[in-house]
């Protein structure tokens, strides 16, 4: 009897710790600069930028001469212990369908290796921090977490706000070169959830199965202004905007919007936050935003991103619809 009980006892252990293990260290897909404070030596933090000297530049601040308050000028050095992730060898160019597209999510094993080689190991928990001046950086943070996402990374988050709020309260930098040894880290998953292709964009325009999520400022939705690597005005047709710049507020570090803020924006824009939909933009990086605070702060799992957006959508040859000006 007392060796059916130990054997239980073992097993309910094992079982616990399992669950522990599978739960993981982050405690949603946002984390604030005091929870990374208090837990940065149970994380490995994700440090995402495209300006790789201000990893190890001294941050710059300005005195108020009437207040003595010091105000952030310039982003400069990063979190102990972080790793520097280099935005542009997150995508790639790729060919598909004989068509050669810009800006996409890297094959499975160049991923894989990419990851590696910032040091990131198998079972690792993440925190993804960016410079966090501007919205743009923050969807360098979403983008890296959709990207991790896709392929398996699960336990996860993004530091809200970013650099410019963690340097604004005064926590600790370093200006040190990061020093990483190769990690393990291996893809599990592709998971197809998540990601949009163009003919799932084709099948939404034509028998509305899902909602198109135009997430680029109002004049590309229009029509009025295009980038260079988009081939035609406009907007994808059924398409609701839902401007990027509504994903972060205005009070200088780039924290994101309530959940509750963007159930009501989506609601006044028309776009309904529980069905299924697809998020675009120009290249993949702004729509990777929307995709985040419908999919992850707001639960709905029937969300995904066309990594390709715009500038596949035009390359192939994709109908456009643009306002008419009299």
């Amino acid at each position: 009897m007392m060796n059916i009980l130990n054997k239980v006892f073992v097993l309910l252990c094992f079982m616990f710790v399992f669950a522990t293990a599978q739960a993981g260290t982050v405690p949603g897909p946002l984390v604030d600069t005091g929870w990374l404070k208090a837990n940065s030596n149970k994380v490995v933090i994700l440090d995402v930028r495209s300006n790789l000297k201000s990893f190890t530049a001294k941050p710059v601040f300005s005195k108020d001469k009437k207040t003595g308050k010091l105000k952030l000028v310039r982003v400069g050095g990063h979190i102990p212990g972080a790793r520097l992730v280099n935005y542009k060898k997150l995508r790639t160019k790729r060919d598909v369908n004989g068509v050669e597209i810009e800006s996409l999510l890297p094959e499975k094993k160049d991923f894989e290796s990419f990851i590696q080689s910032v040091g990131l190991n198998a079972g690792d928990s993440v925190v993804i921090v960016s410079e966090g001046v501007s919205n743009a950086d923050m969807t360098s943070a979403t983008r890296l977490y959709w990207s991790l996402k896709y392929f398996g990374q699960d336990d996860m988050a993004i530091l809200d706000g970013g650099m410019a709020k963690w340097l604004k309260e005064g926590q600790a930098v370093k200006t040190d070169a990061a020093r990483v040894k190769k990690g393990n880290w291996l893809a599990t998953a592709e998971r197809t959830e998540i990601l949009a292709s163009s003919e799932d964009v084709r099948r939404a325009v034509k028998d509305k199965s899902a909602q198109l999520i135009d997430t680029r400022p109002v004049s590309q939705y229009l029509g009025t202004y295009r980038k260079s690597y988009v081939y035609a005005d406009g907007h994808i047709p059924g398409a609701k905007n839902f401007p990027n710049e509504l994903l972060t507020g205005p009070d200088g570090n780039a924290a994101f919007t309530p959940a509750s803020s963007i159930q009501k924006l989506s609601e006044a824009l028309g776009i309904d936050t529980k069905a299924a939909a697809i998020t675009y933009c120009n290249s993949g990086h702004l729509a990777s935003g929307s995709w985040f605070v419908y999919s992850e702060l707001l639960g709905n799992k029937q969300v995904k991103m066309y990594d390709g957006s715009m500038h596949q959508w035009t390359k192939e040859k994709g109908e456009t619809v643009i306002m008419k000006v009299e």
